[in-house]
């Protein structure tokens, strides 16, 4: 039978522009599966695996910004769904993750694919719905409107994130032979205005002048998503005010003039004065996560006399332990008024001596990168992906896997002159889902997204291709160095005599069985020729997505790692 309430469901989600959704297979979610397959304003794709269908998901919703949606069955399937669950919530994905359960009185009645599904997610989402069991009364129909519209309005309300919905539904629940679905062409919505918070002037008078008390001002750029206006923003704001800009890669902040990209480099001194000489009066930071071990230590350390950070609402990290001020406020306009010339009337006309010290560092730095990478004949992964980079396409995305992947490009950075979205799933941090979050990514533009990953990252995620929606527009570089090479360049798990088998685990796969199955044009590369005779045509349109496999060996890789920083101790 038809259970409408259900099927309003996709009416109202429909109503309010959510309107992708990623469903897996199941019976007990099938009244919700196909009520958003019949409407015809939403777009439906079915994974099967339900943790690389959530990573799916997350990618979309990462891409577009807009909530999209998750279908599952109930039992071990909602379990699935957590990681990449997590990785939204840190990162702050807007998702709206839709349960099928069974009826209360069966829960732990030794029923088949049952088990405690109310707020199974614990502290990482927004917020747990649950539905009644009972469809029939008009307190339970009109409830269940109420909550689609909660759910969806708190997901996309800043800080956005994931939101829970389970649905308890009892059988019969698939149509019967001659039933019609109907769709409520205009459901009751519940429309929420938000408003930007702005600081009145008094405000910012007040801050500016404890600001003009600080000569040593720096401002560090955590993890954003590609954001022009707020780039804009910071930059202006560290060019008037001489002050630099600290960014990793995954910042997004690449393409401004004078940003310090190479502090990953140079903060590996182990020279006390210089670090004194770097150590910030006020430290003013924007953004989530910081991808740099090294800044951090170095913040930690070498801690400013005050620490302020910008964030409209929602709770607020301190990873230095330094944070001193919490400012409310949207950060492009806070930095754009910041940047205006007399606004505050600052006075900083002569050079200013702190800013000039990291940029200083910051071109020292690039100089002997570079040196370094001319003097060595060894065929290297650090050195393929520095080629790798270097042959992204403008104005295109990339996707960076965790593990060295991402540190390795967050060394090598990117060209000024590139527009390139930079995006790596840094909320939690995992291996597990990077493909199939790029996957998603992918399905929301026709830009060419390329993901840089792992063997390890790579062969955990395989299901992320395991499907019938893999977008040509993909490109996968799989650095396979046959395990987790990471835990060779780290110190601690490298000098212990059982790394090879219980930190690095050494495997023997290749991509190319993947990709045939997959259908992924395969390529292959193991010296510079091969690499960049490849790299001549990777990126040029296809009908299909493809892979290149660097092939690499990690003694190499680890001992030029050593080398690399050795460079720069």
């Amino acid at each position: 039978m038809i259970l409408q309430p259900l099927v309003d469901i996709a009416a109202i989600c429909a109503a309010k522009n959510v309107t992708e959704f990623v469903v897996s297979s199941g019976s007990r979610c099938a009244p919700l599966t196909l009520a958003l397959v019949r409407h015809t304003a939403i777009r439906t794709r079915t994974i099967s695996d339900e943790r690389a269908a959530a990573f799916v998901a997350l990618g979309m919703a990462q891409m577009s910004g807009n909530v999209v949606g998750l279908v599952c069955t109930s039992g071990s399937a909602v379990l699935n769904y957590a990681p990449a669950i997590s990785e939204a919530f840190y990162q702050q994905i807007p998702l709206l993750v839709i349960t099928a359960d069974r009826p209360p009185e069966w829960i732990e009645q030794q029923d088949g694919q049952t088990i405690q599904q109310q707020e199974v997610y614990g502290k990482h989402v927004k917020a747990s719905y649950q539905l009644p069991a009972d469809y029939t009364h008009p307190d339970a129909v009109q409830f269940i409107n109420r909550v689609l519209n909660e759910a969806i309005n708190l997901a996309q309300v800043y800080p956005c994130g994931p939101v829970h919905v389970n649905v308890p539904i009892r059988e019969p629940f698939y149509p019967e032979e001659n039933e019609i679905m109907q769709f409520d062409a205009q459901p009751r919505v519940i429309e929420e205005i938000s408003h930007s918070a702005s600081l009145p002037r008094p405000a910012y008078m007040n801050l500016a002048n404890e600001w003009l008390t600080f000569s040593r001002k720096m401002l560090v750029v955590g993890q954003v998503t590609p954001d022009l206006e707020l780039r804009n923003a910071l930059y202006a704001c560290c060019l008037y005010n001489q002050m630099p800009l600290v960014a990793d890669l995954i910042s997004n902040m690449h393409q401004a003039e004078n940003a310090i990209d190479a502090h990953d480099l140079f903060l590996m001194t182990t020279d006390e004065q210089t670090k004194k000489d770097l150590q910030p009066d006020l430290l003013v930071t924007v953004g989530n996560s910081v991808l740099s071990k090294n800044l951090k230590t170095f913040l930690r350390k070498y801690k400013p006399k005050q620490h302020w950070h910008v964030q409209k609402a929602g709770k607020v990290a301190d990873p230095f332990g330094t944070l001193t001020r919490i400012i409310r406020t949207e950060p492009a306009e806070f930095f754009t008024k910041l940047g205006e010339q007399g606004y505050f009337e600052f006075m900083n006309q002569q050079p200013n001596a702190f800013a000039e010290a990291w940029l200083a560092q910051q071109q020292n730095a690039r100089e002997r990168f570079v040196d370094f990478f001319k003097n060595t004949a060894h065929f290297t992964e650090f050195g393929a992906l520095r080629h790798v980079m270097q042959a992204l396409p403008d104005d295109s995305h990339l996707h960076l896997a965790n593990s060295m992947s991402v540190r390795y490009a967050n060394f090598l950075s990117l060209e000024k002159n590139k527009k390139i979205g930079v995006w790596s799933n840094r909320g939690t941090s995992g291996i597990d889902g990077c493909t199939a979050t790029a996957v998603g990514a992918a399905l929301q533009t026709e830009k060419i997204v390329t993901l840089i990953t792992g063997d390890v990252a790579f062969f955990y995620d395989r299901n992320g291709l395991w499907h019938n929606y893999l977008p040509n527009n993909l490109r996968i570089v799989l650095i396979n160095n046959r395990g987790g090479a990471i835990f060779k360049m780290i110190d601690g798990p490298a000098r212990q005599p059982e790394a090879d088998e219980y930190f690095q685990t050494r495997q023997q796969l290749t991509a190319e069985r993947t990709c045939a199955d997959a259908q992924i044009l395969y390529h292959k590369a193991e010296n510079d020729a091969e690499l960049k005779a490849v790299l001549e045509t990777f990126f040029a349109a296809s009908e299909q997505a493809k892979l290149l496999e660097i092939s690499s060996y990690t003694e190499v890789n680890a001992a030029f790692f050593r080398e690399m920083k050795k460079q720069f101790v």
